[in-house]
């Protein structure tokens, strides 16, 4: 993986019990200057709106440190908050890892 994108796997429940940690993960980001954050979202089994809300502020922050933030391998059940928030247009989402590569990674 490039050494300007740093990858966040997360996994299980995403709520407001884990977000305090996941905030705390976003300002270590910014700090490491990274270009692109990546979250991988393939262990993921659920998302509420809390958790929804807590990408949203990490996408704000990132961006206003001139940081991109995009997600992968969002499951179904997940994907459909995103549908239903609108935030899959707010979102770049790829497929999986491989996907993100291709499109963001690959020389032209």
């Amino acid at each position: 993986m490039n050494q300007q994108v740093k990858v966040v796997k997360l996994s299980g429940i995403v709520n407001t019990t884990s977000s305090q940690e996941r905030e705390e993960h976003i300002n270590q980001l910014i700090e490491s200057g990274a270009k692109i954050v990546l979250v991988d979202c393939q262990d993921v089994s659920f998302m509420d709106s809390s958790g929804l809300g807590a990408l949203v502020l990490a996408f704000k922050s990132l961006r206003a440190a001139g940081t991109r933030l995009v997600l992968c391998s969002i499951h179904e059940q997940v994907r459909i908050l995103f549908d239903i928030t609108g935030m899959d247009k707010v979102f770049e989402i790829f497929l999986n890892q491989d996907e993100f590569n291709q499109a963001v990674l690959s020389p032209k």
